[in-house]
């Protein structure tokens, strides 16, 4: 299994993320991330910008646990 990100990296991620960096951060590879995006399989909304596919930040931290995504998750230690 990939390493996911830490609480800093999450923390630190703008408004929407690109395929390959919301896979990271639920430890899909970026192969598998591309499959669920493009058969509607990946486990949040993934938003198709021209030939980009895009993730909303907040529904990819509300998956990974952070209610509403809007509270950032603090990094360790603050």
């Amino acid at each position: 299994m990939r390493a996911g990100m830490s609480l800093a990296e999450l923390g630190e991620l703008p408004a929407v993320v690109d395929l390959i960096t919301a896979g990271k951060a639920l430890g899909i590879g970026r192969t598998k991330s591309y499959e669920l995006a493009q058969s509607g399989e990946f486990p949040c909304r993934v938003l198709r910008v021209g030939k980009t596919y895009l993730v909303p930040t907040p529904e990819l931290l509300t998956l990974l646990g952070y209610p509403g995504g809007a509270g950032r998750p603090e990094p360790e230690g603050e």
